[in-house]
């Protein structure tokens, strides 16, 4: 990749259309673990092509904001995490099981009845999709082996450990393929590391390690403290899982800075680890400026050289309205261009 000093990038989501998603209804419900079908507004014969117009859109936007490095808007998928889930063999998806939600509220969730393998590939149609209509970097991602582990109702597998291990192998195959295909970076989704950090600390790291065994691409890491829309704006000031993942094969880490009180010296136990900076706020609808863009970022300057940074939001921006995504991603990109102005011209 050949990228700018502090490149920008979207953490993985951005808003799906009204047209295509009853949004309304999206905003109501906490990310579905299982089928959401009812969501879709196109009938299933004309999905397909109504999501690929969708997921353009959501590239251009990308590349008119002047992001460095772009995905595919996750535009095709009902949440992060259950359209990878309910494509492996050892899912019942048309039966679920329930489990506490991150908030302890009963949720459906996949239910592993037998041996969890990958059966065929599932979102490297939606990376050639998206290397297709870009000249710019590519990023795309996938829902993490340990948090898919935390969501499911398991029928089959003796220990948490075993259940992690068996999602982590068919992450691997699906990553390697991404890369075989032509990823830039790959992006694992870890949310419930940070909502279950006593698990995380007994094998997470270990989960993770299985996941990437022999992946030589650039790897990213997400781990944040749930979408604001349902979590609430009470932000914690710190992980509870963060400085472990220093040992973690990833390259790249993503947290939040701008809708926490987060003290930034945690980046210093990271050393080695770029940074996948999030400087917007998804808990307001309201547009940062580019100077409050610029701030946070300069707030890390003391804590981790330019170099190993990368500027994004916080989390993904599915929820918020696609205008407002816009004008924040024209913020992300001026606030970059400034401090990368000012970091140059010290040099």
């Amino acid at each position: 990749m050949n990228l700018p000093l502090l490149p920008t990038t979207l953490v993985g989501s951005y808003p799906q259309p009204d047209w295509l998603i009853d949004r309304e209804a999206l905003g109501g419900r906490l990310p579905p673990r299982v089928r959401a079908s009812d969501l879709w507004r196109v009938d299933e014969a004309r999905r397909k092509e109504a999501q690929d117009d969708a997921t353009i859109l959501a590239i251009r936007d990308q590349e008119r904001a002047g992001l460095d490095i772009v995905t595919d808007g996750e535009i095709r998928r009902e949440s992060y995490s259950n359209r990878f889930a309910l494509a492996l063999d050892g899912i019942d998806a048309d039966n679920p099981g329930s489990m506490p939600d991150r908030l302890g509220n009963p949720m459906p969730v996949p239910r592993i009845t037998g041996p969890l393998r990958r059966r065929e590939q599932v979102q490297v149609e939606d990376l050639r999709f998206l290397r297709e209509n870009t000249d710019r970097a590519v990023k795309i991602t996938v829902p993490g082996p340990f948090t898919m582990s935390q969501q499911a109702q398991d029928e089959h597998y003796a220990t948490e450990e075993e259940r992690a291990y068996a999602f982590a192998d068919a992450v691997r195959e699906e990553v390697a393929d991404l890369f075989a295909a032509g990823a830039d970076v790959v992006q694992l989704d870890e949310p419930w590391m940070e909502a279950r950090a006593e698990q995380a600390r007994r094998f997470g790291i270990e989960t993770l390690r299985r996941a990437l065994d022999g992946i030589t691409g650039t790897t990213a890491l997400h781990i944040c403290f749930g979408y604001p829309s349902f979590m609430g704006k009470a932000r914690a000031a710190e992980y509870h899982f963060l400085p472990e993942l220093a040992a973690s094969p990833v390259d790249q880490i993503s947290i939040e800075t701008a809708q926490t009180h987060l003290d930034l010296a945690v980046l210093e136990r990271l050393e080695g680890k770029a940074i996948i900076l999030g400087v917007i706020a998804l808990d307001s609808a309201e547009v940062e400026a580019p100077g409050t863009v610029a701030e946070r970022i300069r707030r890390a300057l003391p804590h981790v050289s330019p170099e190993r940074l990368v500027i994004a939001p916080d989390c993904g921006m599915k929820y918020l309205p696609r205008e407002t995504a816009f004008a924040k991603l024209e913020s992300l990109v001026a606030g970059a261009r400034a401090v990368r102005e000012e970091v140059g011209a010290r040099a």
